[in-house]
């Protein structure tokens, strides 16, 4: 599944408000290396850099065209492509930050208790926020309109759904024998849209991708159109004509012992 630099920043502010409320709360002063797991095109990136201007600064995704992204618009950082699942740092981190995207980590508990012990030192920080929207509209109806489409054959199995989250205590009970401190929240962002289209253009960039993916070409224009009407009635306007889409997000801030 290639992604899109460009369809993710069509909401750049809105993707990075997130990022910055995660960064607000790392608990470290001056770290000597900070690396963004999971960079994307270096929008969290940059946020680390500004924050820790002394600190090495470094990014690392899995998709080759969200780093190029990545080291155009960060041209003195450094960029590497990894596959969380099993990336480990070369050195141990003071900082391992990821803006959404663990969600898409399978056996996610267990790789977070590799980062702390192997790739942290002492005192570092573990910082993390995922969307924990899989209950939204947004994303029930995706598998709905997949389903209930002439293409449901291709979704059989779970094909294209997104695991669920594990609960916030599997978080704590995961993370607290390795930490001194595990600081764990929801926030739930209400982001006003244009309309409906909007919505669909934001999922495009992330939920919707995988779904889209096992699509034949030729059928994927019917899916949008089946998935916008739906979508259209599960967000009625507001006063203005505008639809506010509703975003829950855990975030997961822990201190290595």
């Amino acid at each position: 599944m290639a992604w899109s630099p460009a369809q993710y920043l069509k909401f750049e502010d809105e993707r990075t408000r997130p990022a910055r409320d995660l960064l607000a709360q790392v608990p470290l002063d001056a770290p000597a290396l900070a690396i963004d797991m999971g960079c994307g095109p270096g929008n969290s990136t940059e946020l680390i850099a500004e924050r820790f201007s002394s600190a090495r600064v470094e990014g690392m995704d899995s998709d080759e065209n969200m780093l190029e992204a990545a080291r155009k618009r960060l041209p003195s950082l450094t960029f590497s492509q990894g596959d969380l699942e099993t990336w480990l740092p070369g050195e141990k981190a003071d900082l391992l930050y990821a803006n959404a995207v663990f969600q898409w980590v399978p056996e996610q508990l267990a790789v977070l208790k590799r980062l702390m012990r192997q790739g942290l030192k002492p005192g570092g920080v573990l910082a993390i926020q995922m969307p924990d929207n899989l209950t939204e509209p947004t994303h029930r109806l995706m598998e709905e309109t997949a389903l209930s489409g002439p293409w449901g054959h291709r979704f059989a199995g779970g094909k294209g759904k997104r695991p669920g989250m594990p609960t916030p205590a599997d978080y704590m009970n995961a993370l607290n024998p390795l930490s001194s401190r595990v600081d764990l929240w929801h926030t739930v962002y209400y982001h006003p849209l244009a309309n409906a289209e909007a919505i669909v253009e934001w999922v495009k960039g992330t939920g919707l991708r995988p779904w889209l993916d096992l699509l034949e070409e030729k059928n994927r224009p019917a899916y949008l159109e089946a998935y916008t009407d739906a979508i259209r009635k599960a967000y009625p306007p507001l006063d203005d004509g505008r639809v506010l889409l509703r975003f829950p997000r855990l975030f997961v801030v822990a201190t290595k012992v």
